[in-house]
């Protein structure tokens, strides 16, 4: 079992930045692939950015690609996604997510363990 806890969220205007944090309990962190996922009011949760277990391979949404950032921190246990130029249509509660085996798995959303959430608001 992993738990899950992520942190970071907030209200935010537009062009802002924020970091939020997913920090790891339970069974090896080092050994999951790590994935970002939001869920806007009204849709369905969305694939936004994945790490895999060595940080040594990204991927991201379009809609992330040049303005967000995964990275982690093995020896802390947490993955961290780095937010810039944050626009309104960013507002989302935004989930981080852990899988074991293939990579591919990440942007699929087949994720073996959840977090509970962070919401972020951005002002416009």
């Amino acid at each position: 079992q992993v738990h899950l806890v992520e942190s970071g969220g907030g209200l935010v205007q537009a062009g802002g930045s924020l970091r939020l944090s997913c920090a790891a309990s339970g069974r090896t962190f080092s050994g999951y692939h790590m994935g970002w996922f939001r869920q806007a009011p009204g849709k369905e949760r969305d694939f936004v950015a994945a790490i895999n277990w060595t940080g040594g391979m990204t991927d991201y949404a379009d809609s992330a690609k040049g303005r967000f950032t995964i990275f982690r921190d093995n020896a802390k246990n947490t993955v961290y996604l780095q937010m810039n130029s944050l626009k309104p249509e960013d507002t989302a509660v935004y989930y981080c997510a852990a899988a074991d085996g293939s990579f591919g798995r990440v942007a699929l959303g087949a994720m073996d363990y959840w977090g509970e959430g962070t919401r972020v608001t951005v002002s416009s």
